[in-house]
């Protein structure tokens, strides 16, 4: 099957449902939209009590003045933490040989955006796609759960789980040792096996300390005043944890 042909299949197969979704939100109905890439939130409102809320993927973007498409997975401007799940679509674009759907940024019309944007829509789980325009540029969101309004305990949860870090912006919040740094290997221990951008359960945060705290943490045999005192555990943001992972391990 050549490109054309898989788009025609994968759209036919999205449009009743992108229909479904967009009545059954009432979409068409809302004027207004933001979005924010540190809580990966869609706001979508006519004011502060009509209003509702999305947690999204971003799929990707159409610049209207380059025509291009550039993929999320490619978009090193992009902080949101859920365009790694977009990659999914890249190994099926490498597995069939579709560049459209394997090379990041590439030159296409307008129109075969919502090819790209019905193929991630049926590869990955979601309720339906949502794309909003500005300065001339078209992102497309893959909206994967509904909130009801801003002071919905999701919502508050989701905008309270970020640290404000004078390098990366907002970020999710981590915790190490007093030790760790970027200009001596001081060893990294975790509290479980970690990489970028992984989903975390309510209860988890990112945590590592040093060797020399992993040495005093053995021998009170947990943690406790004397290993927690000797730690000294900081704030940092979740880039500058793994800044410090990749530097210390």
């Amino acid at each position: 099957m050549n490109f054309s042909e898989f788009c025609i299949q994968e759209y036919d197969k999205f449009y009743d449902e992108q229909i479904e979704f967009y009545s059954q939100y009432n979409l068409d109905s809302y004027s207004h939209w933001f979005y924010d890439q540190e809580s990966e939130l869609l706001r979508i409102y006519n004011n502060d009590n009509d209003e509702i809320y999305f947690e999204y993927i971003p799929i990707g973007s159409y610049s209207l003045k380059s025509n291009t498409w550039l993929w999320s997975w490619a978009n090193e401007h992009s902080i949101e933490k859920n365009k790694t799940k977009t990659l999914v679509i890249k190994e099926l674009g490498e597995k069939n040989s579709y560049s459209q759907l394997n090379d990041g940024l590439f030159e296409c019309d307008k129109e075969e955006c919502w090819d790209f944007a019905a193929i991630t829509k049926n590869y990955i789980q979601s309720l339906g796609v949502y794309c909003v325009n500005s300065n001339d540029l078209l992102s497309f969101k893959l909206v994967i759960k509904v909130h009801g309004n801003k002071n919905s305990k999701e919502v508050v949860k989701l905008k309270q789980r970020t640290v404000d870090c004078g390098i990366h912006g907002k970020r999710r919040p981590a915790f190490v040792c007093q030790h760790l740094n970027l200009t001596e290997r001081k060893g990294f221990h975790e509290s479980f096996d970690t990489f970028r951008g992984m989903d975390l359960d309510n209860d988890d945060d990112f945590g590592a300390w040093c060797n020399e705290c992993e040495l005093v943490r053995d021998k009170e045999e947990e943690w406790n005043d004397v290993s927690e005192s000797y730690a000294e555990i900081q704030l940092v943001c979740e880039e500058c944890y793994f800044e410090l992972k990749e530097f210390n391990q």
